[in-house]
């Protein structure tokens, strides 16, 4: 995977040299190059000084080659629009923005950019969406006999009812869609970038794991 992180700060650092770590192609832009002396000597990948939503800078970063840009300085502001410049101009698929002030987070993911915040648990969830994923337990109730699920819609479920999603215990109770949320009727047709939230209870995260799973299945057939 090739991913430019914006921002070499305590979190931008961290996260760099864990992916170059773990193998991945990493470019760390920073405005300040004494920012670059907290990767280490042992890192590996690349470092762009300059302006991070700076279309340059991007470039020389490899932005119009990279799976994912994550965008942690210390502006809200700046790293929104360095992850929309990758979305929207270099189409990279995966653009998350780090954000101090979780207030702006519903305003922000309205317009398609995955927001994170706190330096621990911002770490956790850009690891989770960088390696994609699609499925996360949000809540439970009860002594955990129910959980509410999120699961990105995966492509091969794109255009599948509600109903094909459901069964013994599990439910679609929302789907998100375009930065707006509904509860869907069974006939309701799935759509790309969906965001689903379903209730499981006994039974229903197998059947669950069991659709998942048809995505490899038809990769390894063809």
């Amino acid at each position: 995977m090739r991913v430019v992180v914006v921002g070499c700060g305590r979190v931008g650092a961290a996260l760099a040299a864990g992916l170059a770590g773990a193998g991945d192609v990493v470019a760390v832009v920073d405005k300040d190059p004494k920012a670059f002396e907290r990767l280490g000597e042992e890192f590996t990948g690349q470092t762009v000084e300059g302006i991070g939503f700076d279309r340059d800078t991007l470039e020389r970063a490899g932005v119009a080659r990279a799976d994912a840009l994550v965008a942690v300085t210390g502006g809200d502001n700046s790293n929104v629009v360095a992850a929309r410049v990758a979305r929207d101009a270099y189409r990279v698929p995966r653009a998350v923005a780090r954000i101090h002030d979780p207030r702006r987070a519903a305003l922000y993911e309205e317009l398609g950019i995955v927001t994170v915040s706190s330096t621990g648990w911002a770490l956790r969830k850009i690891t989770d969406y960088l390696e994609h994923r699609p499925l996360k337990e949000e809540t439970s109730f009860g002594r955990g006999e129910v959980s509410l699920l999120r699961l990105e819609l995966p492509q091969h479920l794109v255009d599948r009812r509600v109903a094909d999603l459901e069964g013994e215990g599990l439910r679609v109770v929302s789907v998100t869609r375009r930065g707006g949320a509904f509860v869907p009727g069974p006939g309701d047709l799935l759509a790309e970038g969906d965001v689903v939230r379903l209730a499981a209870g006994a039974g229903g995260r197998g059947r669950l794991d069991a659709l998942l799973a048809e995505e490899a299945t038809r990769e390894v057939a063809g």
